[in-house]
């Protein structure tokens, strides 16, 4: 047996304790980057907390955060949620406690997340979202009432928690993983508020993810691509298979549009246990949408009827999508379509859209020029990006900042966006999992051709150079800068931003 406090290249569970691990980058070398770029971004947006200004309390998040990181999971061992199963047990199954919307799908489960939780509190539920990875700071992951819970609150749970932790460790043949601990924590949090609705979003998979301890009332699937294939599967219908785990028995499934073979393998599961099922495009979706100032105005048809000039202020068709599948999401837990023929309240229903937010998705953070974030980090999510931007901005030449993770298609990522890049700055990102930036270039390179790429190790050297790029067009000529391939790019650029 291996120490298990060493990470086993073999091990099924290492992408997700290598992502959950090392979620915070070296704050000190990311604060210590460019002063000029920090004061040139805008005031920190209240979604993405920064660090607590009482030196106690960081202190004592910064312990907290050091314990979490020497989990590492379970090594060479079937993934499964014995060990999750086991901590709900001792703490008297909290996730008990309320009903649930349970997430899962390749992209946009945490913007249709934040969707969810926005329409939830705009009809006066208390709601506990619980969402992963974290762009900056590791409380952004459990919500109460719409905003990350306060680091005092994050410390309280692992604390009161931490007996019953060493408790199911001590039991186990291997420790709680990372996520697994955060799973925990979620949903003690949410039983301790209380809330009246969980809105939680997969780690990965489905079936055997640390969240699939709830049994959703309604499980939600926003659309299936390949990623995590070494986990997952090799098709869109093998992905589907993980997935389809969380479809729990008389549940509603909300179902975004699927590649064929993926909807076969999620109609099947909800077959099997008596599932009803609505499917985007058939029962619900988007009868029109157009571009309007810092987002989109759309018509979504819901499982009670049409939502005409409903304003979403992110950018994109994709998110228009996401929008119609959380509307239905909300829909189905009321019982519309069902229980009750009418539909929700429209006035209520704008009302939360024009207020959600999704930080790292189409972000701006920054003008003149303009530097946009967005957490793509594979094709599927690179080509609607490409799409978004150039329908949402006007931009006369676009430089690409991309640092992205080493076990991912970063071929298909890079040509998802060679098209609307004029130059690409390669960098990496300081998670151990990032490709090297001399690897990620001389794949650029084979992509975008050697004239059109320049490589920055450095994400500080790297944002200037682009920004340099950006503004050789002039100052009223329209350049624009896009940081991307990864959350953790992302959320280190915001913080050199100036954002939290």
């Amino acid at each position: 047996m291996s120490d298990q406090n060493e990470p086993d290249p073999l091990d099924p569970f290492e992408e997700i304790i290598a992502a959950e691990t090392d979620r915070d980058p070296d704050l000190e070398v990311i604060e210590a980057g460019s002063r000029t770029l920090r004061t040139q971004g805008g005031p920190p947006s209240a979604d993405v907390p920064a660090r607590p200004e009482d030196p106690e309390v960081d202190k004592a998040l910064r312990e907290v955060e050091a314990e979490l990181a020497t989990r590492w999971g379970e090594t060479k061992l079937e993934p499964s949620v014995s060990r999750i199963a086991a901590l709900m047990d001792v703490l008297g199954e909290p996730q008990r406690a309320y009903p649930s919307i349970h997430i899962t799908g390749t992209n946009g489960k945490t913007s249709t997340a934040r969707m969810i939780e926005a329409l939830l509190g705009a009809f006066e539920l208390r709601t506990g979202r619980y969402t992963s990875p974290h762009v900056q700071s590791i409380t952004e992951r459990i919500s109460l009432d719409g905003a990350p819970i306060s680091a005092e609150r994050f410390i309280e749970t692992y604390q009161d928690i931490r007996p019953y932790i060493e408790m199911v460790d001590a039991q186990q043949e291997y420790r709680l993983s990372f996520f697994e601990v955060l799973t925990g924590m979620a949903y003690a949090a949410f039983a301790d508020a209380p809330v009246d609705v969980a809105v939680v979003e997969v780690g990965m998979g489905g079936s055997w993810d640390a969240t699939n301890v709830i049994d959703g009332d309604v499980a939600v699937v926003t659309p299936i691509d390949l990623d995590h294939t070494d986990r997952l599967g090799s098709t869109p219908g093998e992905i589907a298979g993980e997935k389809a785990g969380i479809i729990k028995q008389d549940a509603t499934v909300i179902m975004a549009q699927q590649p064929v073979d993926a909807a076969q393998v999620l109609l099947k599961k909800a077959v099997e246990v008596d599932a009803t099922v609505a499917r985007e495009g058939l029962e619900f979706g988007v009868v029109s949408r157009q571009v309007a100032v810092g987002g989109q105005l759309a018509t979504l048809r819901g499982l009670g009827g049409e939502y005409t000039e409903v304003y979403l202020p992110l950018h994109g068709a994709h998110q228009a999508h996401n929008a119609a599948v959380a509307l239905a999401a909300v829909e189905a837990f009321f019982g519309v379509g069902a229980a009750r023929a009418e539909p929700l309240d429209i006035d209520t229903v704008r009302k939360a859209f024009a207020a959600v937010s999704s930080p790292g998705r189409l972000e701006v953070v920054r003008r003149s020029p303009t530097v946009v974030l967005d957490a793509a980090h594979n094709p599927a999510g690179a080509r609607a990006i490409a799409e978004a931007i150039g329908e949402a901005f006007d931009f006369s030449r676009l430089i690409g900042v991309v640092g992205a993770s080493g076990d991912k298609n970063v071929r298909g990522l890079l040509e998802a966006f060679e098209p609307i890049f004029a130059e690409v700055v390669v960098t990496q990102n300081s998670s151990h999992r990032a490709m090297d930036a001399d690897e990620l270039a001389a794949i650029a390179v084979e992509v975008f051709g050697d004239e059109r790429v320049q490589v920055e190790p450095r994400l500080p050297d790297a944002l200037e150079a682009a920004i340099t790029l950006a503004e050789e067009e002039g100052e009223f000529a329209g350049g624009g800068v896009l940081v991307t391939g990864s959350v953790i790019t992302v959320g280190e650029a915001r913080l050199l931003l100036g954002k939290g």
